[in-house]
């Protein structure tokens, strides 16, 4: 009989192996060869999933994307509000091993995607469903009386973005200042800051998008 191939299988493991590949010698050193030796394959049984170079990285970047997505539904489960705030962006920062080769993965992609529209169009339908997850969650946080007042959500939002998403360059390439530790610790600062003092008490209300 003929063998069965999982070819979804196979691309996770093309993905998994690019990974390991950028991390040593970044995108450029990236080559289609070096990723099929990697994984385990002849170089031209990539062809049929991905193309060329360009089409892998796309494909990686869902991955990474939909993967840390799956994380935030699982330890999210049953949290609102700051909370659930918290652990969503806990799975964006890079404070292991695996969310550090993610980082890279979308290092690797915004560099091709400022100069290719498609590649942007993704990105923006990726982070716009990420803002939307956020505004969800500051309204949780309202409702609860956990906010300040005054804040307006549009900043609040694009303040975590701009940390999060600058997060996975700055512990890329300067480790020894943004640790795990140090991570959390830059987060529990926005969530602090954010939070109405415990002994404020509840109702705090602010200016909601």
């Amino acid at each position: 009989m003929p063998k069965i191939v999982d070819h979804d299988k196979r691309r996770v493991e093309l993905v998994e192996a690019t990974w390991r590949i950028i991390a040593r010698r970044g995108i450029e050193g990236a080559t289609m060869r070096e990723i099929a030796t990697e994984a385990g394959f002849a170089n031209g049984a990539l062809k049929p999933y991905f193309p060329t170079k360009d089409d892998l990285l796309s494909f990686a970047f869902a991955h990474v994307f939909n993967q840390t997505n799956a994380r935030i539904g699982t330890v999210s489960g049953g949290l609102k509000g700051l909370a659930a705030l918290r652990s969503f962006c806990h799975e964006i920062l890079p404070l292991d091993a695996e969310r550090l080769n993610e980082a890279r993965i979308a290092i690797a992609y915004w560099q091709r995607a400022l100069t290719d529209p498609e590649k942007a169009a993704l990105h923006d339908r990726s982070m716009e469903q990420w803002r939307r997850e956020l505004f969800g969650r500051l309204r949780e946080a309202r409702d609860a009386g956990e906010l300040k007042g005054g804040l307006e959500d549009d900043d609040v939002v694009g303040g975590i973005m701009t940390f999060v998403l600058g997060a996975q360059i700055t512990a890329t390439l300067s480790p020894s200042h943004h640790s795990p530790e140090q991570l959390r610790s830059q987060l529990e600062s926005w969530v602090t800051l954010m939070r109405v003092p415990q002994d404020a008490g509840a109702g705090a209300q602010g200016r909601s998008k």
